[in-house]
């Protein structure tokens, strides 16, 4: 059985991106979620989740929904640029990450 909100919204999307940290993951959320849907057509969900083990929050779990495969793909590939450019921000500017990340790799 399908609720009201199903049979409106029957195209559904769930994306996980994962984060090196908590933080990171915080951080994105927080710069994605100021941007709301510009259509009525297309909703969205955003929150950090844990990812399996680590018991903190480091994955950005996006969930859409649409009323059909078209909206939901302008929609999602509108999202996916927006979060490329956070991504890129944190690469180029977030110096304790890069550090931390580094540190890791050469310990490994």
């Amino acid at each position: 059985m399908t609720s009201k909100g199903q049979d409106e919204f029957p195209c559904l999307l769930t994306l996980d991106v994962p984060f090196p940290d908590a933080r990171l993951a915080s951080v994105a959320h927080q710069a994605l979620r100021v941007d709301k849907e510009l259509s009525s057509l297309v909703k969205r969900d955003l929150k950090t989740v844990d990812a399996g083990d680590s018991g903190s929050p480091t994955v950005l779990r996006i969930e859409y929904q649409a009323t059909t495969n078209r909206m939901l793909r302008v929609a999602v590939n509108s999202f996916l640029e927006s979060l490329a450019l956070v991504l890129e921000v944190q690469e180029e500017l977030d110096v304790d990450a890069v550090d931390a990340l580094q540190s890791q790799s050469s310990l490994g």
